[in-house]
């Protein structure tokens, strides 16, 4: 048996389907994010990064980079193992009260990543609920769906927020228990759930809610706690999962509710009872980092300002933007090989990092450039984003916003 050929065979596909992924190796400068070093075949080159999830550039604040160097050099670089057994650090317990606080619940879990906390935490919550239905969003990530497998119970998918099909599928299900499962901000499209009217027809038909906060934690809210604080909904939900790894520019995942909620999943989630924990140095850095902006705004305001400044500026240029009324600026190409070319010349001619997304992260025919302004994009990087858009754009022949119109 060739196994070796069964899995060279299974990259060939994807590199017949242009959906093979490259990675470039980048170096990002704390001290000049979004600036960064990007190790080209032909020797190092500064680049100017564009589509990073640290939001806010909080990896790179100067609070949080201390309190983990202070962290390591106190009590070292790993957690010694998983918490059951010897990684329960102060660190992790002090991190977990700044989360239940910054969501107003009663207690909070943290995982290794944000995918962890979804598959982990929502198989663990529906496998504990006797005869559970779960009603999943059909553009949920793959983290939330691999949890709905993994529960091993009856699930139903709803149309994306369709609040008449969600009631529909609520009502068939009668009395058994049930757990909507759902996210805030969806990150590819940049649209947004109804928070509240989803919650309106869970207390209705008696169903528990989980929502996925993960693009929308430090980003809005008064503290930066999510769109369930920004819209006033947040006590209504039973369960808030978020990252460490966005806005808050660390790493990890964690879920807060409840402390029966909590406890029970921590009791018996294998994907938190069988991993080693975070090092202390890295839960210190995600508090301080909560901590800062649970207290300030600059970032948020900040960052609002500059992704409106490239929305405005992508309009006039006709760029085929998805509008969202969020942070995330989608600029559509529809088809995967152009998509890559357009990342590759805007790294290579532009020095412009910014990575292709296609199938299956999103349908086939919705291929896109997912482009995250911060707060620390100047307004002449973001003309120097717009000129090299167009240039791309007009050398592949891609469609602008006034000749898809006048085609029509």
């Amino acid at each position: 048996m060739d196994y070796t050929g069964i899995f060279q065979a299974a990259v060939d596909t994807l590199k017949s389907e242009r959906r093979y992924r490259t990675f470039a190796e980048i170096e990002r400068d704390a001290a000049r994010f979004p600036r960064a070093t990007w190790h080209s075949p032909e020797g190092p080159r500064e680049i100017v990064i564009w589509c990073s999830n640290d939001y806010l550039g909080m990896g790179c604040h100067e609070s949080v980079v201390e309190a983990m160097c202070a962290s390591a050099r106190t009590v070292g670089a790993g957690a010694g193992g998983t918490r059951n057994i010897s990684g329960n650090s102060h660190a992790i317990v002090e991190l977990e009260r700044e989360l239940a606080d910054l969501h107003g619940k009663q207690a909070g879990l943290v995982f290794t990543s944000g995918y962890i906390s979804n598959e982990t935490g929502i198989s663990t919550l529906a496998r504990l609920i006797p005869d559970c239905l779960i009603l999943s969003d059909a553009l949920n990530h793959n983290s939330m769906i691999e949890g709905v497998r993994h529960a091993g119970r009856d699930k139903a998918v709803f149309r994306h927020n369709d609040l008449a099909h969600l009631e529909e599928l609520l009502a068939a299900a009668g009395d058994r228990p049930k757990l909507v499962v759902f996210e805030s901000v969806y990150s590819m499209d940049g649209d947004v759930a109804p928070i509240g009217a989803i919650c309106d027809l869970a207390e209705k038909y008696g169903a528990m809610t989980y929502l996925d906060e993960v693009h929308a934690v430090g980003m809005y809210g008064p503290r930066g706690a999510g769109l369930a604080e920004r819209d006033g909904v947040m006590h209504r939900v039973d369960v808030i999962e978020g990252t460490l790894g966005k806005a808050f520019g660390v790493v990890g995942g964690y879920i807060t509710g409840k402390t029966a909620v909590i406890d029970a999943v921590r009791s018996y989630a294998p994907g938190f009872i069988f991993t080693t924990a975070l090092p202390p140095a890295v839960a210190a850095a995600a508090a301080a980092s909560v901590r800062h902006l649970k207290a300030s705004s600059a970032e948020r305001d900040r960052q609002q300002e500059q992704v409106a400044k490239v929305k405005n500026a992508f309009e006039a240029a006709g760029l085929p933007q998805l509008l969202t009324d969020t942070h995330i600026v989608p600029v559509m190409v529809g088809d995967a090989e152009a998509c890559k070319a357009a990342s590759d010349m805007l790294l290579a001619e532009h020095g412009i990092y910014i990575q292709p997304i296609n199938y299956p992260t999103v349908p086939r025919g919705t291929e896109r450039l997912r482009i995250t302004p911060g707060p620390l994009h100047d307004d002449a990087l973001v003309a120097q984003l717009t000129a090299a858009m167009v240039d791309v754009w007009t050398r592949l022949g891609l469609d602008f916003v006034a000749q898809a119109e006048a085609a029509e």
